[in-house]
Order: C-alpha cells, then sequence, then structure tokens
C-alpha cells in the first residue's frame, strides 16, 4: 500500500478472485480516495497476471509497480512499471532487463528507483533510471532485505551467509558505509565459516552455480550436507536465516553444498521457466553434477559420507531422491515435500501453482504430466534412511504428504523417523520449534555419518 505525497489517495494491491482464488495469480492495482468519497478504481485490469507493491513518486506524479505476464504462474518476471497519474500513460520500464524486480523504492527527486533482484546467489541494491530504464548496480556482495532512501542514496539491511542483517549507507555510486553491529555481543566468541562459490557444466550444457560452506578450524575430511532449496523457482543465495541456515550445519561439523539447479532465479527468466514439467528431470540432473562437482574442487568434503536435505520442493526432491538415486545417501531429511503428486493436485490450497508446474491443466486433464515425476511409482525403489518433518497446518503442501511417505518408509522397513509440529504451517516460524528443529535434523544426520554427538 501506498499514499500519495498529499494524503489524498491510496494505491494498494488486491485480488478480486471469488471462488477462483485457488487457481488465479491476478492481483490489480488499485487506487481510492482516502476520505472514503469514492470508489476504488482498477488501474490494472487489463493485466490478468500479477500487479504487486505499487509505490508512488515523491513528486506525486508517478505510480510505480511490478507486473508479471502470465496469468496462473508465480514466478514469473517481475517487471518495473511506471505510469503517469495525469495521463493514464504506462511504460514497461525494466523490459529489457531479464531480472525479477523485489523491492520498490523511489529516489527523493522522483528521477530514479532503487530496486531489489536475485543476481547469481546475491540480491544486490540496484538503482533504475525512472526516463532510461538503465541499471545500475550498486552493492556486490550479500542480501539487501530492507531499503530506506535518503537524500543521497539509501539505508539497507544487507545480510549474508556468515552475518546476520545490519544496516549500511549506500551512495548513489555504490559507496558503502557499515552503520550497525546489533549482534556483535551474540557473535562474540562464534568463528564462522567460510564460503566458496564454484560453477558446472550442468543440464542442458548450462552453467550452474553453487556454494561450499567450510566449517571453522575443521581439519581433514568433514561430511556433506547436501541442502536442495525450495520454490522451486527460488536460491540458495547468499543470505542469512535462522530457518535452515547453512553456518549452523557448518557449526556442526558438516560441509554444506547448495547447489542453483535449473528452476532457480537470478540466472534470467530462460533458467527459472525450464523447471516446468521437468521436476525430476534436469534439476537431479544438475544436483548430481553438483555434487560431483563440489567433492572433486573441495577436498576437504568427504564425498563417500553425505546426507541429502530440502524443503518443499527440496522435500519433494528428497523423496524423488529415493527412488531416482537410492544409493548415494547415508540419510535423507525430507521437510514438508510432495511424495503423491496425484493426491497433491487435489489437497493443495494453491491449485494455481501445482497446476502450472505440471504444464497448465487439472490432474483429471492430463495425468501423465502429474504422473511423470511422481515420487509415489518408486517407492519400491526406496531405501536410504529418512526423518520426515510436517506441520499440521500447512495447507500448500499438507501434512498427509509426509504421513503418507511416512508410511511408505515403514511399509518398506527403512529406518525412518517422523516430527510433526501441530502449531506450524509450511514452515517452522516458532523460536523453541527451531530448536527442536535443528536437534532433530542434526541428531538424524549425526546417526548416519557417524557425527560425534
Amino acid at each position: 500500500m501506498s499514499w500519495s505525497p498529499d494524503g489524498k489517495t491510496i494505491y494498494f494491491a488486491m485480488r478480486e478472485a471469488g471462488r477462483i482464488e485457488p487457481t488465479s495469480t491476478n492481483l490489480d492495482i488499485f487506487a481510492v480516495a482516502a476520505d472514503g468519497s469514492s470508489a476504488p478504481v482498477n488501474l490494472t485490469a487489463e493485466n490478468k497476471a500479477t500487479d504487486n507493491q505499487p509505490v508512488v513518486s515523491p513528486d506525486g506524479r508517478t505510480l510505480a509497480w511490478f507486473a508479471m505476464r502470465r496469468p496462473g504462474y508465480e514466478a514469473d518476471r517481475q517487471v518495473l512499471m511506471l505510469r503517469d497519474l495525469a495521463s493514464g500513460r504506462t511504460v514497461s520500464l525494466t523490459e529489457r532487463w531479464d531480472r525479477s524486480v523485489g523491492s520498490i523504492a523511489w529516489a527523493r527527486d522522483s528521477k530514479s528507483l532503487y530496486v531489489t533482484a536475485d543476481d547469481t546467489q546475491e540480491t544486490p541494491l540496484f538503482r533504475v533510471d525512472a526516463g532510461t530504464g538503465q541499471v545500475t548496480r550498486l552493492t556486490q556482495q550479500g542480501h539487501v532485505s530492507a531499503v530506506a532512501v535518503t537524500p543521497n542514496g539509501a539505508i539497507v539491511a544487507l545480510d549474508s551467509l556468515t552475518a546476520p542483517a545490519d544496516y549500511y549507507r549506500v551512495t548513489q555510486s555504490g559507496v558503502r558505509q557499515r552503520l550497525t553491529d546489533v549482534n556483535a555481543a551474540k557473535l562474540a566468541g562464534i568463528d564462522m565459516p567460510t564460503v566458496e562459490r564454484f560453477s558446472f557444466t550442468g543440464a542442458n550444457n548450462d552453467t550452474v552455480w553453487g556454494y561450499a560452506v567450510k566449517p571453522a578450524n575443521s581439519t581433514g575430511k568433514v561430511p556433506v550436507a547436501y541442502m536442495v532449496h525450495g520454490g522451486p523457482q527460488g536460491s540458495s543465495n547468499n543470505s542469512w536465516s535462522y530457518r535452515w541456515n547453512p553456518a549452523v550445519f557448518a557449526g556442526a561439523g558438516y560441509g554444506l553444498i547448495a547447489v542453483d539447479f535449473h528452476g532457480s532465479t537470478g540466472y534470467g527468466q530462460v533458467f527459472t521457466d525450464s523447471i516446468r514439467n521437468n521436476w525430476g528431470g534436469w534439476p537431479l540432473e544438475d544436483l548430481k553434477k553438483g555434487l560431483a562437482a563440489a567433492t572433486g574442487k573441495f577436498t576437504w568434503l568427504d564425498g563417500d559420507n553425505a546426507c541429502a536435505l530440502g524443503a518443499s520442493y527440496g522435500g519433494y526432491m528428497m523423496n524423488w531422491i529415493e527412488g531416482q538415486w537410492p544409493d548415494r545417501f547415508k540419510c535423507i531429511v525430507q521437510h514438508d515435500g510432495v511424495f503423491d503428486a496425484r493426491a497433491m493436485a487435489y489437497e493443495t490450497e494453491e491449485l494455481w501453482f501445482d497446476e502450472w508446474e505440471h504444464g497448465g491443466k487439472a490432474y483429471f486433464e492430463d495425468p501423465q504430466a502429474f504422473e511423470k515425476w511422481n515420487p509415489v511409482n518408486y517407492v519400491a525403489k526406496w531405501k536410504t534412511p529418512q526423518l520426515v518433518i510436517t506441520g499440521e497446518k500447512d495447507f500448500r503442501i499438507p501434512y498427509t504428504q509426509g504421513l503418507a511417505a511416512f508410511t511408505a518408509l515403514q511399509r518398506r522397513d527403512i529406518p525412518s523417523r517422523l516430527l510433526v509440529f501441530p502449531d506450524e504451517n509450511h514452515w517452522v516460524l516458532k523460536p523453541k520449534n527451531s530448536r527442536q528443529w535443528y536437534r532433530e535434523v542434526i541428531g538424524w544426520m549425526n546417526k548416519w555419518t557417524g557425527q560425534a554427538r
């Protein structure tokens, strides 16, 4: 939501989908009088895909937002749009820039905008000229998570794989100055791991990027934690989180590897789109080649003593690996992953997501598209010990998928353990639950890799 500078108009994004909401991604930008004297006006009715994050320029003349093009697709490219509020003329400012705009903030002079976008495992701050669309990168490494505009640039919250967020001043020319060190006391005495990037030739002969996280002060070889990100249109990027934090796994003595397989963001829209109808194809090829590339390059990794772990799409991939790569890992951690594509097609709250990913039709219209990459069809090949984690409030990938996967493991007499959070949804958000999550996950990996407890 954004207020006009004179306080008379509010701009907001809303989806008016009614009963078709589970199959719609059509958010629109509306304008409404702040005093309630008129009904809201839809400014983007012609676009049946997503329009979001409206922001009015400081001079009150221009409305900015991002727009997707393809209805039903949550990970289409987010293009920066500008609308002259007097004439209604609209331009697609970043149409030629093959990156997806995240956050949007106007410069004080209304002549440029500050945006974030994924780019090769980083989430930098960029400045976009409002007249020409020219894009200038202002930060090089790390993940910009918040932006507050100043007269000469912006204050940003910046984090990385080895540092939680602090505030930095960034000038219009990209000069950076650190302003805070809010976690200094909490991090005192903690040796952070080192991070090394690598690339390799993956599926379709495309360049695929990854990183390896080495435990601090480690000597000799260390067991591997092979982490697969969710989305699937996401990234294992250079960012900090208390969920699935690579530094925590490194602190437990694991060398963590993460690969941005086909479908990941930050490499152009064609790369992102390539996972559609391809869930178990190119991504698995990338993961196989990526693990081989990492263990070949980094001699401190014990490639013969590895566990794989992932959530959401990453959880799906764990179930897919069980049947397609069953002899590679000592153990698997599967969190909120798809187990049965047929059941998922009728259970999920996000029908638009599941149907788009399998070609745009419902299961009953094209069952083969769902069955082609369905893990349940290969349970007879499962053999790797698996920890299953799920939340009872997860309606995206309902927790019944986790229960079914656990049943399959038990019926196959495969060592397995089930962890259910009654008060969590698709993510583990409560700190106490997070601590239990790490204890269970690392404990499971320790059991099968022989790590000291």
